[in-house]
């Protein structure tokens, strides 16, 4: 197989040269994994703990190191790379604390001479694949919480941005970590989904991704019954009602539109305003667009980085195209919005979007904010929940009726209420319908890697 170039997006330039994994050491690798889950599963608890806290701290001793992989191998500005790390590690921290509450329970029997034990179980070689936009946080949330369970797990790290959860992975074997029990692969995502989904070593599948790879790695799994958690596909509405802070309400969009370029999961997909404030948020929001400088992540002051690579650009740009040949108004003209060339785009707002847009139904990827107008709360709702997709939804609001309203009917699994930034490693965070199923981060995170058992006793 040919080798794997990681390329910097700003520059376009090859940064590392790596082997892919082959075939064969895949499954030694599976099975290397199986043989260390018999001695890792039975570690005290306090002990793997101890393990995450030293992972930790050699994490925040390599904050610099990581940011700056981050950054050239995905475009995300330094600063912005550097605060990824910081909240990857939370997830670390978190888990360490979690391996030492896995609980069980006794239950009370149906008769006198029974005693009725619940006990949780690690269950078993975790395989992970994980996508390119975070590449530290999403690699974290999955490996602190299954060694914390007791569980061994091997990661497959988007072929855009491998380095970060390779360094990763080292720092977790110097802290202590065996090498069986936390191992990574170089794959292609079809390769390693199925290899993970019909070995049966592997129990379990963890996956960030898109929709239609998640829907795949379902159809593989369920060959062996094998237990999923899926983080898939977003196209988040973010709802400003009339009685909105419109000044906080536009920092919000920014800070959550433009992370990564716009390249996450939950950023603001598509925006509806009430029409009673939608012209005066419109231009705050085109105003302070403007202003984000756009660069190379690793200049200073840069907020805006490239884009992946030409593909995602070509796809930002058909939507703009669509918008505008469909009476949207664009705050740049194309050519201004590509003048940097490369992967680079300078952020645009879209004013009077309206449903039929690509923009309102595609996962957009990219520094592209569309703006539509709404009148009815009750007709913003629908529209909000017609889709396959429940991943992320935004509202603002300072009523609290109204805001219960949205939190109640909004058919999604992350909700933020004034709030463009909801993630924490201390909050369970999932979708719903096509968005996927299960749960990372929080206790709830810890579960998808634990089978119960239960014991009942005849005295």
């Amino acid at each position: 197989m040919t080798k794997l170039e990681v390329i910097n997006p700003a520059t376009e330039e090859v940064i590392s040269t790596l082997d892919y994994t082959p075939e064969v050491e895949i499954n030694a690798q599976i099975d290397r994994a199986q043989e260390a889950f018999q001695s890792w599963k039975v570690i005290d608890a306090h002990e793997r703990a101890a393990t995450l806290y030293k992972w930790a701290e050699l994490i925040d001793n390599n904050i610099d190191e990581l940011a700056e992989l981050i950054t050239l191998e995905g475009g995300k500005p330094y600063a912005e790379a550097k605060g990824e790390v910081t909240y990857a590690n939370s997830y670390v921290k978190w888990y360490a604390e979690e391996a030492k509450r896995v609980y069980g329970r006794t239950i009370p029997a149906n008769t006198s001479d029974k005693k009725i034990l619940v006990d949780k179980f690690p269950i078993g070689v975790v395989g992970a694949i994980t996508p390119w936009n975070f590449p530290a946080a999403m690699i974290t949330r999955k490996i602190a919480p299954a060694v914390a369970a007791g569980c061994t797990i091997i990661c497959k790290p988007a072929v855009q941005t491998p380095l970060t959860t390779i360094k990763l992975i080292e720092l977790a074997h110097d802290a202590g970590f065996p090498e069986d029990v936390i191992s990574y692969v170089i794959a292609s995502g079809r390769d390693a989904g199925e290899l993970f989904t019909s070995h049966e070593a592997i129990r379990k599948i963890t996956f960030t991704g898109s929709t239609p790879v998640g829907k795949k790695l379902i159809q593989q799994a369920s060959e062996s019954v094998k237990n999923a958690t899926m983080e898939l596909g977003g196209l988040a509405p973010f709802i400003i009602h009339s009685d909105a802070d419109i000044d906080a309400a536009v920092e919000e969009t920014i800070a959550s539109k433009f992370r990564n370029a716009g390249q996450t999961c939950i950023c603001a997909n598509r925006i509806y305003v009430h029409q009673s404030i939608v012209d005066e948020y419109t231009k705050k929001l085109t105003a302070k667009v403007h202003e984000l400088k756009v660069g190379n992540g690793m200049d200073e002051g840069v907020k805006v980085g490239p884009l992946i690579n030409s593909d995602a650009v070509a796809k930002v740009l058909d939507q703009v195209t669509d918008a505008s040949t469909k009476g949207a108004s664009i705050s740049r003209s194309l050519d201004d919005m590509t003048a940097l060339g490369g992967n680079f785009l300078r952020p645009v707002v879209i004013a009077n979007a309206t449903q039929d847009m690509k923009v309102m139904n595609e996962e957009t990827f990219g520094p592209l904010a569309p703006v539509m107008a709404y009148d009815d709360i009750d007709e913003v709702i629908r529209i909000a929940n017609d889709t396959p997709f429940g991943l992320a939804a935004y509202f603002f609001t300072n009523d609290y009726r109204t805001g219960l309203k949205f939190y109640n009917e909004l058919e999604y699994g992350v909700i933020g209420w004034n709030d463009g930034g909801p993630s924490a490693a201390h909050a369970p965070f999932g979708g719903v319908k096509e968005s996927g199923y299960g749960r990372e981060g929080a206790t709830e995170g810890i579960e998808p890697y634990l089978e119960t058992k239960y014991l009942s006793i005849k005295q």
